[in-house]
């Protein structure tokens, strides 16, 4: 991290930390859940040394970016308007989106909000899919009923916060193990296809969940501590609060009922559990492209799980530079 350069800009009424590398056409990444910039640090030295000013920053509600209480700041109006703050605060006209896990509608919603300011963007794990045909929490209450799903028990305002911060290096270190792609066949092989076990919806998140004794080869404890120590700073009420404003987003961004214009990519894992949020026979690359008018490429990475550009850093970063040639 020595070569990286952390400035605080002021954006959207709050200050962000930025995470920056390089100089030339700018590229924001944006990160996920539960996540921080560093989940960027692979990518960061790839893309700058490609002649690129490569900015990664802590979302609204972590690390050393402000975090506001309300529930109602947490809209994805609120974090795609973050986004073109950071635009003009480093004194661009247009940027390039990137985006995983939240990240992803955060990059690609920015873009279909400002087809005149963001040129491009490619994600991970989560595709454009539009505004959907209802609520989101709603349709999750359909799908699921009385089964667990992660994001419904994070609805209830302070239970999953003293969850995970009781134990922050367990919550964490169970999080990211259960999702990589070790975690996801393990799970595969116990006849469970998603994040977690299924489970009575008064369950808890860890409740079930596999305690590995070893570290993946993708992350080590220097890693895991780093991203503990900043949800000790900003806890994990601004995290939780993302998918508590997901039907007022649902309300607020009727204009995001169309195909996403700019060109763009899709990376995925082939063990990635948000493939298995809703169960069909068709591959999620094969449904996604009726919701782009310009999607470059769609790649599946056999064997990644859920957090692609740390697992599998070197095919990732030759997918992005790929996908920045194209488009710059």
């Amino acid at each position: 991290m020595e070569n990286i350069e952390f400035k605080f800009v002021e954006s959207n009424g709050i200050n962000l930390r930025l995470a920056m590398m390089g100089e030339g056409p700018l590229v924001i990444f944006c990160h996920g859940w539960p996540e921080s910039w560093y989940s960027y640090r692979h990518q960061l030295p790839a893309v700058a040394a490609a002649g690129f000013k490569a900015v990664a920053y802590d979302v609204r509600g972590y690390g050393e970016s402000d975090k506001p209480h309300e529930i109602e700041a947490y809209t994805m109006r609120n974090m795609t308007n973050d986004v073109i703050g950071i635009v003009d605060a480093l004194g661009y006209e247009t940027a390039i989106t990137i985006g995983h896990d939240w990240g992803g509608p955060i990059a690609l919603h920015t873009a279909a909000l400002n087809e005149d300011r963001i040129t491009a963007t490619g994600t991970m794990s989560v595709p454009f899919t539009g505004r959907g045909p209802m609520p989101a929490l709603d349709l999750w209450k359909q799908v699921y009923k009385d089964n667990f799903f992660y994001q419904l028990y994070f609805q209830k305002e302070g239970v999953a916060e003293a969850e995970f911060e009781s134990d922050l290096q367990k919550s964490l270190f169970i999080t990211y193990t259960n999702s990589d792609g070790r975690g996801m066949q393990n799970n595969l092989e116990k006849g469970q296809s998603g994040l977690v076990p299924k489970k009575d919806k008064n369950s808890t998140f860890l409740e079930g969940m596999e305690v590995f004794d070893d570290f993946p080869d993708w992350f080590k404890q220097e890693d895991l501590d780093y991203f503990v120590s900043q949800f000790e700073i900003s806890g994990l009420r601004g995290p939780f609060n993302r998918y508590r404003a997901q039907n007022i987003d649902w309300n607020e961004l009727a204009e995001l009922d169309k195909k996403l214009k700019q060109p763009a990519c899709f990376i995925t894992g082939t063990l990635d559990p948000v493939n298995f949020f809703i169960a069909t026979d068709e591959p999620l690359i094969d449904r996604i492209e009726a919701n782009y008018e310009n999607l470059l490429f769609a790649e599946e990475l056999e064997g990644i799980g859920h957090w692609t550009q740390q697992e599998a850093p070197e095919e990732v970063n030759r997918l992005i530079l790929k996908f920045l040639k194209q488009v710059s």
